[in-house]
């Protein structure tokens, strides 16, 4: 049953976010999921230098996956501003060329990859030790790369068109899947690191199916019709346009994880490399839960936005910031607290649990305040403000981060690896606030409140 727009304009804010944001963090936490269980079975039945393998494809699997959210959140941010304006027509060609886009990257990026997977690996940090096993782990990654497109480009339409819960049930089969195979291959089969790769694709390719059958259903409110999937140039710029924030955030964050494991190679080894594949995996949960946020924002937003409710836009974004700044607080004292206790989940070696234990505690020092940069992205996002939302998503990373890795170091050794981060964390939420008072003036003068 869909779950009506029509209530984006009326209903209570907090409600709104909630009902919206509930299914969107379930379904955008299913892919940090996919890494924390990867990371686990992985570490505990493969061993720690196969955890450093995986940690140098995560940068690799955050540029293949970076395709499949730019369409995703280019395609449901336009297909909410589209329904706010009750334009279904539209949002139909949106949905086909949503479609013939994830389609098109999945296969162009995949093949791409492949032929020059080796020379890649070695520039995002890999070793000698460590390459064999993050080589096994992306050529089968890479094989289905085509379904995690679709899966992710299809299912941030289907929440955007009123179906939250049906997306949110939706990446929890893939979660489940994922959860049941991995030891499966792993433990069982005896296939190692490609099991859990095998399990992840698995996982994916029952996600791209049942988002491909919704949007076949002769009931669902949005669905494929006939000539909705040629592909339109006008169409294709805006998805792109609008989605390339996010985009641009995971090229760049992939380009800083890169940074990050050629520093932590060089100033603590491969040992390093894996302690922050862990690290990456708590941080990464909590980023996707405020993704989840925000994503859960986005209809309320774009609809009122649309409708010209700028009042009800505030409201969403403000109680957006305190929600996702929650999250990310609770994450940062779990961190400082237990350490160790987390840490040993992924493995048994000592050593890696102790590295693990000093890093997560100086990586993560200031996550509280990351939730504020993230929503305050996405926000001008939202209303179609792409310019604003790139400069805010990439400061972090170019702006800040990239030269606090390149300089604390020096100075520091490892921890000034670590600390790359609280740095970046600091400046960028600086720069984000100042940004935002001046842009909210704007839009209140622009556009009276109802």
């Amino acid at each position: 049953m869909k779950e009506s727009t029509s209530n984006l304009g009326v209903e209570k804010i907090g409600k709104l976010l909630l009902q919206y944001s509930v299914p969107a963090i379930v379904a955008t936490a299913a892919a940090s999921i996919y890494n924390i269980i990867d990371r686990i079975f992985i570490g505990q039945g493969v061993g720690a230098l196969a955890i450093s393998g995986l940690a140098i494809t995560f940068p690799l699997m955050n540029i293949t996956a970076a395709f499949g959210a730019m369409v995703g959140v280019g395609a449901s941010s336009m297909v909410s501003i589209r329904l706010g304006q009750n334009n279904k027509q539209s949002a139909t060609q949106i949905l086909g060329n949503a479609l013939m886009l994830n389609v098109i990257l999945g296969i162009a990026v995949s093949i791409i990859t492949l032929i020059f997977l080796d020379p890649i690996l070695f520039a995002l940090g890999a070793s000698d030790n460590t390459l064999s096993y993050a080589k096994e782990f992306m050529e089968i990654i890479l094989l289905g790369n085509v379904f995690c497109q679709v899966y992710l480009g299809l299912n941030s339409i289907m929440r955007a068109s009123g179906y939250p819960t049906k997306a949110m049930i939706t990446s929890l089969v893939t979660v489940v899947i994922n959860a049941i195979l991995a030891p499966l291959f792993i433990f069982v089969f005896k296939w190692g690191i490609r099991g859990a790769a095998l399990a992840t694709v698995c996982a994916q390719i029952a996600g791209s199916l049942l988002v491909i059958l919704h949007f076949t259903r002769r009931n669902s409110f949005l669905r494929f019709l006939p000539g909705c999937l040629k592909l339109k140039i006008e169409i294709i710029k805006d998805i792109i346009s609008i989605g390339m924030s996010n985009f641009l955030m995971l090229i760049a964050g992939s380009a800083v994880i890169s940074i990050i494991n050629l520093s932590l190679s060089k100033y603590g080894g491969d040992y390093a490399v894996g302690a922050y594949g862990i690290i990456n995996s708590i941080g990464n949960l909590g980023v996707m839960i405020v993704i989840g946020f925000n994503q859960g924002m986005q209809p309320i937003v774009g609809y009122n936005y649309g409708a010209c409710n700028i009042a009800r836009v505030i409201r969403a974004f403000r109680l957006t910031i305190l929600f996702a700044t929650c999250v990310t607080s609770c994450l940062f004292l779990l961190a400082e607290i237990f350490p160790s206790a987390i840490a040993s989940a992924f493995t048994t070696d000592n050593k890696l649990i102790e590295l693990t234990t000093i890093g997560m505690r100086l990586n993560l020092l200031m996550f509280s305040i990351v939730g504020f940069q993230m929503v305050t992205s996405n926000f001008f996002q939202s209303i179609g403000k792409a310019k604003i939302s790139i400069f805010l998503s990439v400061s972090r990373q170019v702006l800040f981060l990239i030269p606090a890795l390149l300089i604390l170091p020096h100075f520091l050794g490892l921890n000034g690896v670590w600390l790359g981060s609280p740095t970046a964390d600091i400046t960028s939420s600086i720069l984000t606030f100042i940004v935002l008072k001046w842009q909210i003036k704007k839009i209140k003068t622009s556009i009276p409140l109802q």
